[in-house]
């Protein structure tokens, strides 16, 4: 039983670091400090989260500034 769990806990050490593959450690820390620095999150909120939680809030906060820099545009040029 207990070689089971142990198991069990090593899949789920498998998972997130295939999940986390596509990151690395300079673009992670990078991340943090933009997304605390520029857009006043906290990081205790963001070390909190589950990595896939994270990904999914950095590419809402892209889409949003992507539409606010075309908005921007737009009303510039009239």
């Amino acid at each position: 039983m207990f070689k089971r769990q142990f198991s069990c806990i090593g899949g789920i050490r498998l998972f997130f670091r295939i999940g986390l593959a596509h990151n690395s450690l300079e673009n992670y820390y990078l991340t943090l400090f933009a997304m605390v620095q520029h857009h006043k999150w906290s990081l205790t909120e963001l070390e909190d989260m589950l990595p896939y939680e994270r990904d999914i809030y950095v590419a809402m906060l892209q889409n949003w500034i992507k539409e606010e820099n075309d908005r921007t545009l737009q009303s510039q040029q009239g």
